[in-house]
């Protein structure tokens, strides 16, 4: 009997942790944490606004992302660092949606032909609203508040 407990011990611990790293290669496992940082303690981060009141700076009215000219209308625009893609569906109309696939977590890739595009497993999601166009995503993108002003686009 202790030959069969040992085996199941050993059999389920190995389940186990082959199940974890197969969730958190998906992107599925959000609360793990992990001891390297790619950035040191020191350095700031990407997505950190200036502390010194520039422009980009949120005392300012949120994070400077892009023109309205960077954003082709019919289209978009991601920004990687701050997990947020900004879109035009018609003239003049910007929109602003997590750049997190609602599937898995991947990032999405891409903007074209009225979609928003995932290179994962292939969920694509409307410009307009952020609604599923072809799963398996089965969740919309979550919205981003921006704010027009002029020609500048702001994270807020």
């Amino acid at each position: 009997m202790t030959s069969d407990t040992s085996r199941r011990t050993v059999l389920g611990t190995g389940a186990a942790a082959a199940l974890a790293l197969g969730t958190a290669a998906c992107g599925g496992n959000k609360n793990s944490s992990s001891t390297a940082s790619p950035a040191s303690p020191t350095s700031p981060s990407p997505t950190s606004p200036p502390a010194n009141g520039s422009p980009s700076s949120p005392a300012a009215g949120g994070q400077a992302l892009a023109t309205t000219a960077e954003i082709p209308e019919g289209g978009g625009k991601i920004f990687k660092a701050q997990k947020v893609v900004v879109t035009q569906p018609s003239k003049g109309d910007y929109k602003a949606f997590s750049a997190i696939c609602t599937h898995m977590g991947c990032t999405v890739s891409r903007v074209a032909d009225g979609t928003i595009d995932c290179p994962c497993h292939g969920s694509k999601y409307h410009i307009a609203d952020g609604a599923v166009a072809h799963g398996p995503a089965t969740r919309p993108l979550p919205p981003k508040s921006i704010k027009v002003e002029g020609n500048s686009i702001r994270l807020t």
